[in-house]
């Protein structure tokens, strides 16, 4: 199986909380997002250098509209944690998760099945571009929790149009991705079943670290626990 990292997540209590973020710490503001009438959401999407079709997004409950998808399921993410909330109120914006790209979500979630993990059902979602209708495939649980306290990634199978397709080029380089969990052995399993053995996991606490280069500097975005 083949699968590679499609995106960050960098969640915010608002979406302009989110995009003063990127901006003062990244030195660039996003670009365009869109809405997610299925979860009531919206976003800002920066391309990433240093892997193919990687992006950063940056993403937050919208407060205009609400989910589409029925109570008591909940918002993916975890967006709807109330402690989760309370981080993200506290200190700010921060890299809260990952996604990873697979060209057969079904096969990639059932060989997490087999180890005993469940990402969630594959829900279709989408999203109005200008250039068109967005479509893809994606693992939520209908808790709205992330695998692994955030570590393990989401799984996403994109249809004919991807989101870096009608990006801008540029953007912070990625030179890195480091994975932290009690569960190491686990986790590494859990990644080498659908072809990312080679991201590096270490035994610690639940953290996501992703080291940005910006040419004259490097930025570590580190999830906070």
């Amino acid at each position: 199986m083949n699968a590679a990292l499609d995106h960050l997540v960098v969640a915010a209590a608002t979406l302009d909380e989110g995009v003063a973020w990127c901006t003062a710490t990244l030195g660039v503001a996003p670009g365009p997002g869109g809405e997610h009438p299925l979860f009531g959401t919206h976003n800002r999407l920066l391309r990433l250098q240093g892997a193919e079709a990687a992006y950063l997004e940056i993403i937050a409950i919208n407060p205009a509209t609400c989910p589409t998808r029925p109570a008591p399921l909940k918002r993916w993410f975890d967006l709807d944690d109330p402690a989760l909330q309370a981080r993200l109120s506290g200190h700010g914006p921060q890299l809260i998760h990952w996604v990873a790209r697979v060209s057969d979500i079904d096969s990639a979630r059932r060989a997490w099945l087999a180890q005993g993990i469940d990402p969630g059902p594959v829900l279709a979602a989408s999203r109005e571009t200008p250039q068109g209708l967005l479509q893809w495939r994606i693992t939520v649980p209908d808790d709205g929790g992330r695998g692994f306290d955030g570590v393990l990634p989401t799984l996403i199978q994109w249809g004919a149009q991807h989101p870096t397709d009608t990006m801008a080029p540029g953007g912070p380089h990625l030179t890195g991705l480091t994975l932290s969990h009690p569960q190491m052995d686990r986790l590494r399993q859990a990644l080498g079943a659908i072809g990312l053995g080679h991201i590096a996991v270490r035994e610690d606490a639940p953290a996501l670290n992703a080291e940005l280069s910006l040419g004259d500097r490097t930025v570590h975005c580190q999830s906070l626990a």
